[in-house]
């Protein structure tokens, strides 16, 4: 059989139906494309867990990166210069800190400044710079901020740096941007929202500061990040000064998830920015309705500014395709998660670590079109497995596994150290990963080395092994359902991804590794 039709075939031009949504665009592997080439875009602008964005405009080029929490190297920079096609770039941050959270990514006097939140022990906000924006970066710096979360760069009008904080709370900067300068204060009571609405939580967080005019604007979210899907929002306050006092926009909440039927739930976390063609944008995220497993991906919503000074966001539930920012250069969009191990491993863009160690990069070893992977911990639970960040509600990767003696090598579908299923095996016997235990061990046929296949389709998963290169499969007798996989059961605000493992002793190799997204429904058909 062609492996085109085992892979899903679709992976090329056609539209394609995601539940609740319009139809969107097929890019790279068929993974979700937002630029629909007829003028217009289809939410998510970038699919997968891109949580909290941040969003940098330097002239004419745009950048953009996310929360990594505990996914390393992290805080990948995305670029962009029309604001609907992005590009990965490079990672900033190699040298594991903790749980990175909301970060700030600002230039100030031509350099480019990263600061971080770390969920660690104890937690901090780091600060670190570039000359360019793809580094390198210096290493990162805590700056004493142990109770405060979601920082915000901010120059007030008499030129003082400050960082805004979680909780409407503040605290001054040092000329250089590396040092608190003063004690962290009380500016801003965020509004309140009325306590029959279904929310999470007050948790005042995301504060984004912008400056237009005589004017500066603060975004902030209220409400939860997850939780109930009406919980998240949008609010803005505005003053003449950056030292206050704040004024409530009379139309909050900005934006919000009315009702669990709309396409995209837990919407907030936004920040403003200006398109190429003057024109005003709020860049937010979301959770796809019914897949709290591909974690919060992020959104494009147009705003238009008010005689009064005010602004409104004008997306409604992002559910339909909108005009595009004009005069913007569209790049080729995201990246293919497919990999032939020809060249170094592409640490940061692509594949990353859970949880690292300092040395886990010496694990690796590409050659021969094989990634080399030395086995650590005895499963995927401790043994810093490598993933990948999908954004598709279905798809199926696949790719031939070889054991060393004494190891277990297999592919997963990871949530975190408590959480996630899968297949593994060595020479003699599978493993089954399910509800992030290891379960039945039936009798391996293959050997020490198989193609090993797993599907994900709107969340049930299917589990083929190949003794022939893929010419033929058999179904592995364990299914599963993957729903649950997601922060609302386990915390952490991570989200559900396919990887491969090596656990045990010894090593194992990989090669010709393959995603593609799949249409949702009936099995793809083999296109082209």
């Amino acid at each position: 059989m062609d492996r085109r039709s085992l892979l899903g075939g679709a992976v090329i031009g056609s539209a394609g139906l995601s539940a609740g949504i319009g139809a969107w665009a097929r890019g790279i592997e068929g993974q979700h494309a937002p630029d629909l080439g007829n003028g217009t875009f289809l939410n998510p602008v970038l699919s997968g867990d891109r949580p909290d964005p941040a969003i940098l405009k330097d002239g004419a080029d745009y950048y953009l990166t996310f929360s990594s929490f505990d996914a390393y190297p992290g805080l990948t920079i995305w670029h962009s210069r029309d604001l609907v096609n992005w590009q990965p770039r490079r990672p900033a941050l190699t040298r594991n800190i903790g749980s990175v959270w909301a970060v700030s990514l600002e230039k100030h006097g031509g350099r480019y400044f990263l600061y971080i939140p770390v969920k660690a022990r104890p937690n901090d906000v780091f600060v670190t710079w570039a000359d360019h924006i793809d580094g390198p970066w210096s290493d990162p710096v805590p700056l004493g901020l142990p109770r405060h979360i979601d920082p915000c760069h901010a120059v007030a009008e008499d030129g003082s740096r400050w960082l805004f904080l979680s909780g409407g709370d503040r605290v001054r900067l040092s000329d250089d941007g590396l040092r608190l300068a003063g004690p962290v204060e009380h500016v801003y009571d965020p509004w309140r929202y009325p306590d029959d609405w279904d929310v999470e939580g007050f948790s005042p967080e995301g504060p984004k500061i912008h400056r237009r005019g005589n004017w500066f604007y603060m975004l902030t979210a209220v409400g939860g990040t997850a939780g109930p899907p009406t919980g998240h929002m949008v609010i803005a306050a505005r003053s003449r000064s950056l030292h206050g006092p704040w004024e409530q926009h009379p139309g909050n909440p900005l934006v919000r998830t009315r009702s669990a039927d709309e396409a995209w739930w837990s919407r907030g976390h936004a920040s403003l920015v200006e398109g190429p063609d003057g024109s005003w944008w709020a860049l937010y995220h979301g959770y796809r309705k019914d897949f709290w497993t591909l974690g919060r991906q992020c959104l494009l919503d147009p705003v238009r500014w008010t005689a009064d000074g005010w602004f409104a966001m004008t997306g409604g539930d992002l559910s339909r395709p909108l005009p595009q920012p004009r005069g913007g250069v569209a790049l080729p969009h995201g990246l293919a998660l497919s990999d032939d191990f020809a060249g170094p491993l592409q640490l940061g863009t692509k594949w990353t670590f859970f949880r690292p160690a300092p040395d886990e990069a010496e694990r690796l070893h590409v050659a021969d079109n094989t990634l080399h992977l030395a086995a650590r911990g005895e499963a995927p639970s401790n043994g810093s497995p490598l993933l990948l960040n999908a954004g598709d509600t279905s798809y199926r990767f696949e790719c031939t596994i070889a054991v060393e003696p004494g190891c277990t090598a297999g592919l997963v579908l990871f949530y975190d150290d408590r959480l996630y299923a899968g297949l593994g095996f060595d020479a003699e016997r599978f493993v089954t990963h399910q509800y992030g235990i290891e379960r039945a061990r039936p009798a391996n046929p293959h050997g020490a080395r198989l193609r090993m296949r797993i599907t994900n389709r709107r969340h049930i998963v299917a589990i083929h092994t190949s003794g022939d290169h893929g010419q033929t499969w058999q179904r592995f007798d364990r299914g599963m359902e993957v729903s649950g996989y997601h922060h609302n059961v386990r915390g952490g605000f991570l989200s559900l991804r396919p990887g491969l493992y090596a656990a045990g002793r010894g090593g194992a190799r990989f090669s010709d590794f393959r995603y593609a997204a799949l249409a949702d429904g009936a099995a793809a058909t083999t296109a082209g």
